[in-house]
């Protein structure tokens, strides 16, 4: 018999011990339980995570924690991915409050509770399988709410829509902020095959961020600028490098330029840009660059009519800059 009536933040608890308490199945990642009619009580999500400053070496698309985000990718190993049965499910979050708890495994059958999640957006995404062939898959970012710490099984739905409530009175579901969009498409280097670009932007993930910051100097250097420099790990108020556009330009000759760089998998939103925006210095021109995505809200907010733009470079444009200047990709 299982006397389990909560979770608790950071416990950790067996695989029996969730499956009984939440009436789960045993096996996958995503595992609903189901009422009577079929409709879904709660899910518990179980994942192996990546911790946000570690290098993904084996497994560049592995599940990752940045922040209080947690990067999930949906099930089916091969082949492109289809958002039917279990992917589905998740996203019916959007429309019910459906408590979702979030665990993730600590080795021996042991899950650590991240606490309830709360799905923001998803999206599909091409990834490059082991062969270099790309496919398509669908990602999940989940919010981790790890207040309250302590969760009830009984009251969980009642806690999740108290969550679900307060955050979509901000950013309702079908909001901007909510919705990963493209870039232009006058990316550099689409002359690059889409499995070569995206070749190019795995090996990005495998820099740690400093490292990043770092060979992100190199492709300003490749590219034109003078006088790059990246700042000291603190105090630099977002601002990671710092580079010049050469005398020889005729119509931008001496203008500064400083850029944020991100060693993301989740979605850039406008929250980081305007953050940004705040750091640069009065006279400089920024530059995002992140190795994942910008929302439709960050595309707006770095073309905000009234305030200074801010050029942006996600994840596939930046492999496509690094292709055209033939820069080496292996991480130091």
């Amino acid at each position: 018999m299982n006397d389990l009536t909560f979770f608790k933040v950071g416990e950790t608890y067996t695989n029996d011990q969730i499956r009984f308490a939440l009436d789960l199945q045993n096996v996958g990642g995503i595992r609903p339980a189901l009422d009577s009619k079929r409709n879904i009580r709660h899910v518990a999500i179980m994942t192996t995570v990546e911790e946000s400053g570690r290098v993904p070496e084996e497994n560049p698309y592995h599940d990752r924690i940045e922040g209080n985000i947690l990067i999930y990718t949906g099930q089916g190993r091969e082949g492109d991915q289809v958002l039917t049965d279990r992917n589905k499910r998740l996203i019916e979050q959007y429309a019910t409050p459906t408590p979702y708890f979030g665990f993730t495994n600590i080795g021996r059958q042991g899950y650590r509770f991240l606490g309830l999640l709360e799905l923001l957006r998803h999206y599909q995404e091409s990834q490059a399988d082991k062969k270099g062939n790309l496919r398509k898959v669908w990602v999940f970012e989940f919010r981790i709410h790890d207040k309250p710490e302590v969760v009830p099984i009984e009251d969980a739905l009642s806690i999740s829509a108290s969550i679900l409530a307060e955050s979509r009175r901000e950013n309702p579901v079908g909001s901007p902020e909510r919705e990963v969009a493209p870039l232009p498409d006058d990316h550099d280097g689409a002359e690059a095959a889409p499995v070569e670009r995206e070749t190019v932007r795995v090996r990005l993930f495998q820099f740690t961020p400093f490292d990043l910051e770092h060979f992100i100097k190199l492709v300003f250097e490749r590219t034109g600028f003078v006088q790059v420099s990246v700042t000291r790990a603190t105090g630099d108020g977002g601002i990671d490098v710092n580079a010049y556009v050469d005398e020889k330009d005729d119509f931008f000759a001496g203008t500064h330029v400083q850029a944020q760089v991100k060693r993301w998998r989740h979605a850039v939103g406008s929250p980081e840009i305007n953050n940004f925006r705040g750091a640069l210095s009065t006279t400089a021109k920024g530059v995002f660059i992140t190795t994942s995505y910008f929302t439709r809200a960050a595309l707006a907010e770095a073309r905000h009519e009234t305030k200074p733009s801010i050029a942006l470079v996600d994840g596939d444009k930046l492999a496509g800059i690094v292709i055209r200047s033939g820069i080496p990709t292996n991480p130091t």
